[in-house]
């Protein structure tokens, strides 16, 4: 069923750091109003990167993760800087936080986070024919790079130390896009 999106009838803005929280007065299509927010990304977006050292492993990344207060075990991943492609951005972040570039990339598909309430996308990017070439980044500490077999990869998603939704969400799609190529 196809509905007629919400009528906005008004705006409130508030600056909250990297985002900026709207609220907006909503009117839907059976008459009822709600109040709803949303965080708004102030930049371009992200990029999750799955670097494939060879046909059969992806190299992931274990660094220090704030909100969890452990060090978790993921890709590598990081803002679109302005007038970047994300094609760009995976490059970079992939020489910043893996010591690697990437001679063949492909944009597999955006991710969001919580669509319902935040409009911020990751794109997954798919990085292959890999050479060594690192740049300084913008970590505290050089990150641990862990080659790992998607033949693996239930074992993975039941570790403690990788819990992170896109990295997780990534592999597979990486994994179901690769074998139908």
């Amino acid at each position: 069923m196809s509905r007629r999106l919400p009528l906005i009838h008004g705006t409130t803005v508030e600056d909250a750091g990297p985002y900026r929280l709207e609220r907006l007065d909503l009117e839907f299509s059976n008459g009822e109003r709600r109040r709803f927010e949303r965080m708004v990304s102030r930049g371009h977006g992200a990029v999750v990167v799955v670097p494939m050292l060879d046909d059969e492993t992806v190299l992931l990344v274990r660094e220090y993760a704030t909100g969890v207060h452990r060090y978790e075990l993921g890709l590598v991943k990081g803002r679109i800087d302005a007038g970047e492609t994300p094609e760009q951005a995976a490059d970079r972040e992939l020489k910043e936080e893996a010591g690697y570039g990437a001679r063949r990339i492909d944009v597999l598909r955006g991710l969001t986070l919580a669509p319902t309430y935040m409009s911020h996308v990751s794109w997954l990017v798919l990085a292959r024919d890999l050479y060594p070439e690192r740049l300084p980044g913008d970590e505290p500490e050089e990150l641990e790079v862990i080659p790992w077999k998607l033949q693996d990869l239930e074992k993975l998603m039941l570790r403690e130390d990788f819990s992170e939704g896109r990295s997780l969400a990534a592999l597979f799609i990486a994994r179901s896009w690769l074998a139908a190529q």
